[in-house]
């Protein structure tokens, strides 16, 4: 088990999906889970780094982490489109850099 609470194959397979991606330049863990106040039902708050990740290249990555049928919900999200400032200060704050590890 990681210590965001989740099994290291499940890490592994996700981070094998951003890998595939080679637009994602990091990918940033945030929320509960960076935090170390998850639950065992929180989900997986992502947001990708990468100036060149477009929106359809985003549902494209959503749609393989959905394919992995990991028993988890997740929340993923371009950095860059993030607008609300409480979030991005949060993520500068508590987010870990999930990949690359």
């Amino acid at each position: 088990m990681s210590k965001h609470g989740l099994p290291d194959t499940a890490v592994a397979k996700l981070q094998s999906v951003f890998a595939a991606h080679p637009h994602v330049e990091q990918v940033i863990l945030y929320g509960s889970r960076a935090k170390g106040n998850y639950r065992p039902g929180s989900d997986i708050d992502l947001t990708i780094v990468g100036d060149a990740v477009d929106w359809q290249e985003l549902l494209r990555i959503d749609n393989e982490i959905d394919d992995l049928l990991l028993p988890y919900k997740w929340d993923l999200s371009l950095i860059r489109q993030i607008d609300n400032p409480d979030l991005l200060d949060h993520i500068r704050r508590v987010g870990v850099v999930f990949y690359p590890a």
